[in-house]
């Protein structure tokens, strides 16, 4: 059916424009991309200089005038203005031709370029532009006699450089510069005046001109034919059949835009026109090819492009060719479905704005590279977290640390199925996609240009081009095995038709190999977050409060939604859940309740999702990585057919205009000045007066289609979004205009506020993150954060961090903005350092040192240092780059909670930071500055060991003092001492120390934190014993002490006979009392716990307790122990503190032994080890004697005194409390103590030793006992191997 405009519809392009030659005006070098160009030399002349050691002369020739760019001008746009989306005249000139106007003569190549981009308005809606840039010949004589005149002055200028006397260097200089490519001009006037030349009697002079549609909706392909028949129109020997003012007004004013779920045909100057919308249950609108992407990356690269994308890293495009900047861009944003780039995004940056690389947020951008300089020229302010694509190489840079997108291997093997089945290499093919992207038409005057030995037509260089890529395709195909007959099928097929039809068969292709593409992308996200929404974390507020407190809201359940996935997703998954895109998508879910209140993708998605929770029920398989390939391909591949089969709607035709006679005349090969008078208003006819809706209107209805087809937030989320969450929401696009200083400084100061901002979310979320969710509601806290949850959240501080330092930077060195600041500082310090200073130098003279209480007078504290920690990371040699670095003492200065104070001290060096960064930079707004080290000084108030868990396999120094009792001190003491650490990691085996100092330093890898110290002597000379306060140790990287207290005797005839003891020890809390804690409050104490208010009595005398208090210990040390197994693997802390620790359950059933319990002489120490010797005996007498006890008695009897033997008969020297341990650490191991209390309970032999009213003679007591003691069966308990030396049960 032909149709005319229902009021639904809207224009499929709202205007028509031409950029280039202002004839007027004349040439006026387009100075921005003259300065970017000037300093791209000057950098590389430097950089010659320094290598070839070349005089003055050397490369210093300036372009030469053809080379040089000129300011291109809008020439005209029509109609002048449209409401709904007003003219931006600024930007359609830089980005239709964002290199400004280029001159050719006829020996150079001319091929007209096709490309497409986007502007990007403050509310986040999108237009899209498509422009044709072509060279037409210039016919004002003025400009070229003015390029004449450049041309003299720039040969003279050669000359006089030619002809000054130089050094005898100077023939070297004349060779060197003719391997450098043609652009540069080589210094010899033959060559000069042979290649870039103009002379205006031999040579015709060419400019290039742009014409341009820009259009709503991103129908690529259409508008390229669109532009390629206006162009072809032009420079065909035939007139076109009408003048081109009828196409023009037709596109602008008489075709609509395909209602959802329709194609539509209308009439370009040549042909028909198709472009058909998808329907509201499909995937998005998406018109470019996704296998020239393919083509130029690979799979592999484009998978890697991807996970920097999702992870909303800054992403760096650069190619020669706009088209390929543009077309990477879209298909990686389009592949995120159903997510959304939320950051910067500039496809194409204008060469005038290239200082917006300097951005310090998110941006996905594209750069012009001109084909000459490689990727070590491009000077870019920040790379430590930067993705760098070299497109036209097939290379790309991935930053450090970059997980691995879940499943990846199936992933690809998966999209490679999709691409080799339409003959696409998976291992991508720059040539084919030139040859594809290649514009095909007949130019009239096709000059063969000898000098890139293209002889003959361009259209049989062509045919042999697509041959080769047959031929390669079937030596592919034959290598993948797939059926070849297919294929061959299609090829005959198409030969037969006509071009026209060829034609749609090629864009088919184009539609089904992006559609298969985009399923198999999509359906990744679906199987991964198929029950996202039980995660989500509805407000209880009304939905305006809820706007208002956005930021302290956590939308979405992090920990548990994690705690489901498969072990390898969780490094993708923990940083892909904090970025923006995610919060948004979250966020919209939560706006909207009701399917119809939901924006285009988000109800697209919900559906696939719930379909497939229909086809499978997942919660038997949430923790598998079963791999779910894509299964709708084939419906979504049959919704095109079905449109391209049948056309919906055909537009009206293009007719003649009322124009007045004379206009509409054409000159060949000149794009003509159109009639504006026809062109700058649309048909007045009735069914337009439907269209004059108010503006307001026809605004709602854009965004109502972006949301639809761009999925743009509704006015609510846009609400928001200006408002809340980061700055990347408010700085989608620089403004593209000509830049003042002014504008450049607001733009700054964005960045700078934006950065507070971000830093002051983390930091809160990392606090809350870290004291748990139980501590914030309840005032004390347990660990509820995930140690690959935490270790994100570090990640993501640090590139904070790179951010924060990489704005506004002078000065680049390495990749890493912060490790070169920090490097700088050591320089200037271990300058500055005196050689008879007070430690080695670059310490920093600072007499506080930190005081650790209780251990303070076992060890002098360390020295706080910023170049000693600094030290400490240059000396690992397992990270190699500067990021890693820097991030390793990111890590290493906050675990020592010391980072605020050293990033303070490393800005209060002014000059240094004055000489290293710009004015308008971060580190140099001092409010600012002084705010954001604020926000780091939160951390100190908990605990990290963010460097001792990553960097588990480096050498670190350790230090150990045994500290003997005051009182009885070890001088005489005169056995030998040894030690042996444990760590969470592993442990370091037996250490002698020395007799005379007590202490010892060693290096071993990382023992992890810190669990026990086996102590002991040798027993020899003549006074072996020894009364041991406690030992320290300490990891001289990090500081952190443990105490572990002891307390007894060790030696023959003393205390319980032990020679050796196994202490479990607790990391001493450092109190340092620095300058930034002005107030003089006490520092805050830990609350005792329970037991600790109960044992108040001074050591030396045994606490008594009464029996409820007793069971009170014992359930707290069970409570303890089923807390442990409860909480995620990775986050359980010792298992050995709350086993042997202070009120650990050793401790615990000590006392129900010992109350009670009769002393029998005055000053003989009795141990319960001698009640469960004597119960042993009895029970081996009972035994033999064959009491008729029943199966189970006989068992549990049996299992006890085989404990006990096994204990008794081992070799080491620990003594009877110590057997007593190991007895009950065994028996919680397997299970057994609950048998072995009701066993003891029931013996002769207790009933003898105690008291009447001792607790294990209390049966209700001793039942309850039981009971407490049966939880902890269900808990698998491994022992720390020190616990259980000697002992092979």
């Amino acid at each position: 059916m032909t149709t005319g405009f229902s009021s639904g519809s809207s224009r499929f392009a709202d205007y028509f424009v031409t950029c280039g030659l202002d004839t007027e005006s004349g040439l006026e070098p387009d100075e921005l991309s003259a300065l970017c160009q000037y300093i791209e030399d000057t950098k590389f002349r430097d950089g010659a200089r320094g290598k070839l050691a070349m005089s003055n002369e050397g490369e210093n020739f300036e372009q030469s005038p053809l080379r040089r760019t000129f300011k291109s001008k809008v020439l005209a746009h029509y109609p002048d203005n449209v409401e709904w989306n007003p003219f931006d005249q600024d930007a359609v000139g830089m980005l239709c031709m964002p290199k400004g106007l280029s001159f050719r003569t006829q020996v150079d190549s001319r091929e007209p370029q096709f490309h497409s981009f986007i502007i990007t308005r403050e509310d986040g809606s999108r237009t899209y532009g498509f422009a044709l840039t072509f060279f037409e010949e210039v016919t004002s004589k003025q400009i070229c006699s003015a390029m004449q005149t450049l041309y003299h002055m720039h040969n003279a200028e050669q000359y006089d450089i030619l002809h000054t006397p130089t050094s005898p260097q100077g023939l070297e200089d004349q060779r060197l510069p003719q391997s450098r490519p043609v652009l540069h001009a080589a210094p010899a006037i033959s060559r000069l005046q042979r290649f870039n030349s103009y002379d205006i009697s031999r040579d015709t002079l060419f400019v290039s001109k742009c014409i341009c549609l820009i259009t709503p909706m991103a129908f690529a392909q259409a508008c390229k034919k669109v532009l390629e028949q206006l162009h072809q129109a032009v420079t065909s020997p035939q007139p076109p059949p009408l003048p081109l003012e009828s196409y023009i007004y037709n596109i602008l004013y008489e075709v609509p835009q395909p209602p959802s779920g329709r194609s539509l045909k209308f009439s370009g100057v040549y042909g028909p026109i198709v472009c058909q919308r998808p329907s509201t249950s499909e995937l998005p609108l998406f018109d470019f090819a996704i296998s020239e992407m393919f083509n130029l990356l690979g799979v592999e690269n484009v998978l890697q492009l991807f996970t920097c994308a999702l992870l909303e890293l800054q992403i760096l495009l650069y190619s020669q060719h706009y088209q390929r900047l543009m077309t990477v861009a879209e298909s990686i944003t389009a592949l995120m479905f159903p997510f959304q780039w939320q950051h910067v995004y500039v496809p194409i940056l204008p060469a005038s704005l290239l200082h917006f690389l300097d951005a310090p947020v998110p941006y996905m951008m594209g750069l012009h590279s001109n084909g000459q300089d490689d990727r070590t020229k491009l000077e870019l302010p920040q790379e430590a977290n930067l993705c760098f694509v070299d497109i036209d190489n097939h290379f790309i840079e991935l930053p450090e640390e970059l997980p691995q997108f879940p499943n990846k291997l199936e992933f690809i093997q998966e999209i490679s199925e999709v691409l080799m089945s339409f003959g696409v290499s998976p291992e991508g093919n720059i040539r084919s996609s030139e040859s594809q992207a290649r514009y095909r038409f007949r130019s009239v005057d096709v000059v063969s240009d000898k000098r890139n030995g293209n002889l003959g037509s361009p259209l049989s260089s062509y045919l042999l081009r697509e041959n080769e890529t047959i031929a390669r395709l079937q030596a592919l195909v034959k290598r993948t095995g797939v059926s070849l007959e297919k294929l061959e099928v299609r090829e005959d097929a198409s030969c037969n038709k006509d071009a026209r039809a060829q034609c749609d068969e090629e864009e088919l292709k184009m539609h089904q190999l992006n559609i298969q593409v985009r399923e198999v992308f999509a359906n990744r996200f679906t199987q991964m977050f198929a029950d996202y929404e039980v995660f989500v974390i509805q407000p209880s507020h009304d939905k305006e409060s809820w706007f208002t407190n956005r930021d302290q809201m956590q939308n979405f359940d992090k920990a548990s939604f994690l705690s489901d996935q498969p072990e390898p997703y969780l490094p993708f998954l923990s940083r892909f859940l904090e970025t923006q895109m995610f919060a948004s998508f979250i966020d919209s879910k939560i706006l909207c309740h009701d399917d119809e209140e939901k924006e285009h993708t988000l109800r697209v998605f919900d559906a696939r999702v719930d379909k497939i929770r229909m086809l499978n029920v997942r919660t038997p398989t949430l923790r598998t990585s079963m791999y779910q390939k894509c299964t709708n391909i084939e419906e979504a591949e049959k919704a095109i057919e079905m449109r391209v089969a049948k056309i919906d709607h055909t537009a009206l035709h293009p007719h003649l205009l009322d124009m007045k006679i004379g206009q509409g005349r054409y000159e060949q090969g000149f794009f003509p000045r159109l009639q504006s008078d026809v062109l700058s208003t649309g048909p007045t006819s009735n069914k337009w007066a439907k269209r004059s809706a108010p503006a307001q209107w026809r605004r709602r209805d854009r965004q109502k289609q972006h949301a639809e087809h761009l999925y743009l937030d509704n006015d609510q989320r846009e609400k928001y979004i200006q408002e809340a969450r980061n700055l990347g929401t408010t700085i989608r696009q620089p403004k593209l205009s000509n830049l003042s200083p002014s504008v450049i400084a607001q733009t700054n100061w964005k960045f700078v506020e934006g950065l507070l901002k971000e830093c002051r979310n983390k930091t809160k979320r990392m606090l809350v993150e870290k004291m748990g969710r139980e501590a914030v509601e309840l005032g004390h806290g347990e660990v509820s954060i995930t140690g690959v949850e935490e270790n994100t959240l570090i990640a993501s501080l640090c590139d904070l961090l790179e951010r924060i330092w990489s704005h506004g930077l002078q000065v680049k060195q390495g990749k890493s903005a912060l490790w070169s600041h920090l490097l700088h500082y050591q320089d200037s310090k271990e300058k500055n350092a005196t050689p008879g200073g007070l430690g080695p130098p670059g310490f920093i003279h600072d007499t506080e040192r930190r005081k650790s209480d209780g251990g303070g007078s076992a060890m002098p504290p360390l020295r706080i240092s910023l170049i000693q920690d600094m030290r400490h990371i240059q000396n690992i040699g397992e990270i190699k780059t500067d990021v890693g670095k820097a991030r390793a003492w990111v890590r290493l200065s906050m675990e020592k909670k010391l980072l605020s104070r050293h990033l303070k001290q490393l800005l209060s060096d002014h000059e240094l930071t004055k000489k290293l960064y710009k004015r308008y930079a971060f580190l140099r707004c001092d409010d600012e500055k002084e705010q954001f080290l604020y926000h780091l000084l939160s951390f100190n108030a908990v605990d990290y060991f963010c460097f001792t868990n990553v960097f588990t396999t480096i050498m670190i120094p350790y230090h150990v003092v045994i500290v003997p009792s005051k009182k009885l001190g070890g001088s005489m003491f005169t056995a030998n001492p040894w030690v042996c650490v444990s760590g969470e990691l592993s442990e370091t085996g037996v250490l002698q120390v020395p007799r005379n100092t007590l202490e010892v330093t060693f290096e071993c890898q990382n023992l992890g934190k810190l669990t026990t110290v086996q102590m002991g002597h040798d027993n020899s000379g003549l006074y072996a014993k020894w009364l041991v306060e406690c030992v320290v140790v300490r990891n001289e990287i990090t500081g952190h002490t443990y105490k572990f207290p002891c307390g007894r005797w060790l030696g023959k005839g003393v205390d319980d006979g032990s020679l050796e003891r196994i202490l479990v020890g607790e990391l001493m809390t450092p109190t340092t009392e620095n300058d930034e804690r002005m107030c003089r409050t006490p520092p805050m104490q830990q609350s005792p716990g329970m037991m600790r208010r109960f044992v108040t009595i001074s050591p030396s005398s045994k606490p008594k307790l009464n029996t409820g208090q007793i069971q009170e210990g014992v359930g707290e040390a069970i409570n303890g122990i089923v807390k442990h197994f409860h909480k995620p693997e990775k986050e359980r802390g010792s298992l050995t503190l709350l086993l042997c620790g202070e009120y650990g359950l050793v401790w615990a059933l000590e006392q129900v032994f010992q109350h009670g319990f009769k002393s029998p002489r005055l000053f003989k120490n009795v141990f319960i080890w001698d009640l469960l010797e004597k119960a042993q005996v009895y029970f081996e007498s009972a035994e033999q004697r064959e009491a008729t006890q029943d199966e189970n008695w006989q068992t549990r009897v049996r299992h006890f005194c085989r404990f006990m033997r096994a204990i008794n008969s081992t070799s080491r020297n620990i003594g009877k409390d110590g057997k007593f341990q190991m007895l009950i650490c065994l028996g919680a191991r397997d299970h057994l103590l609950h048998h072995w209390i009701a066993l003891l309970a029931d013996c002769p032999i207790t009933s003898q030793m105690y008291e009447d009213t001792a607790l294990i003679k209390d049966r209700s007591l001793v039942n309850s006992l039981i009971r407490v003691l049966q939880t902890l069966q269900e808990f698998n308990i491994t022992l720390e191997a020190s616990l259980v030396k000697g002992v092979g049960i």
